[in-house]
């Protein structure tokens, strides 16, 4: 189950006078094993983006999560699907990953996420499920905070790159992404001892209505 992180502050970011624990952290630091450090944020790329590079700007530090804006978001171009290849600078073990999306019929329906998936893979390999996922987020949260969806370790134990395949949206033309994370661990290159980053305790998806059960008004 998906789990929501900013409970009891989610409505408090556009009034300058309130503060969370975020206040006092460093720039990069936030969420527990988490795997900012590890990503090759100028290799991601994607497919049918609105706007080139738009891509690369959805992965931020734990810190800078809440940050929303039409520059620094991922939107969908021709329709409401979405291929993104995001390489990490070293193998990573996968235990969950972090999305803040929507609002409402933006958000993406469903998530299909490939370990290590050829460089060939495109919209008709994916629409037609060859390769078949590593793992399927069947259902995503209504929700404009960022929510954890758990992933099953082992099928995630060496990761070099994920790709992430959105096939549909909820409802609307496209489809927006503000923020990507992942918790886990790095191995670092040339066999290294695992790296983590150890940040605050983060809320999961149990806490979040499911898709369809949540009000579709919520704009965040």
């Amino acid at each position: 189950m998906p789990h929501g992180h900013d409970h009891g502050h989610g409505h408090g970011h556009a009034c300058g006078c309130e503060h969370d624990d975020d206040d006092h952290l460093k720039q990069g630091e936030g969420q527990q094993d988490s795997l900012f450090l590890s990503i090759d944020i100028p290799r991601v790329t994607c497919l049918n983006e609105a706007r080139p590079s738009s891509c690369q700007r959805i992965f931020k530090p734990w810190d800078k999560r809440n940050e929303e804006s039409l520059e620094s978001c991922l939107e969908s171009d021709a329709d409401d699907q979405i291929l993104l290849r995001i390489p990490f600078t070293s193998s990573v073990k996968l235990r969950a990953l972090l999305l803040k999306a929507g609002p409402a019929g933006q958000t993406p329906a469903k998530l299909h996420l490939y370990s290590n998936a050829p460089a060939t893979l495109d919209f008709d390999d994916a629409n037609a499920g060859v390769p078949k996922p590593t793992q399927s987020i069947e259902s995503v949260a209504l929700a404009r905070d960022v929510v954890e969806y758990p992933l099953r370790a082992p099928k995630f134990p060496a990761v070099s790159e994920l790709l992430i395949f959105i096939p549909a949206g909820s409802g609307d033309e496209t489809v927006r992404i503000d923020y990507i994370g992942f918790r886990g661990e790095s191995l670092g290159p040339r066999g290294e001892a695992p790296t983590n980053i150890v940040y605050e305790s983060a809320p999961q998806v149990k806490d979040h209505a499911k898709a369809g059960t949540e009000n579709t008004n919520r704009l965040g």
